[in-house]
């Protein structure tokens, strides 16, 4: 049996999963994107409209900032920086993912 990556599990995650790539520096949307599908080996990717609809939300609630770039060449690309608002909402939400981890283990295991 293959297994499968199943979005339903990763619903709700779209924020921290911004917020951690914004971790250890500034980047552009589309940037965001591809090194999504770049961490995961191209198994899982998030529509640039769920994207977009993050860096939204976690703009209007303080959690990320944006500027636009001085591209020299191409378009202009707009950044994304966290906050450190947005920092502690990411060390939350990774704790709660770690608890949440445990109780599923414990509740997924066989019956010895």
């Amino acid at each position: 049996m293959e297994p499968k990556l199943s979005s339903d599990l990763l619903r709700g995650h779209t924020d921290t999963i911004v917020l951690g790539s914004l971790m250890q520096t500034d980047r552009y949307g589309f940037e965001i994107y591809n090194r999504i599908l770049e961490r995961t080996g191209e198994a899982y990717e998030l529509k640039e409209t769920t994207l977009y609809s993050s860096y939204k939300r976690l703009e209007k609630e303080g959690y990320i900032t944006s500027y636009w770039g001085d591209e020299t060449r191409g378009a202009r690309r707009k950044y994304y920086r966290i906050t450190e608002k947005g920092r502690e909402l990411y060390r939350q939400n990774i704790l709660d993912w770690q608890f949440t981890q445990t109780i599923l283990n414990d509740l997924l295991k066989g019956e010895e």
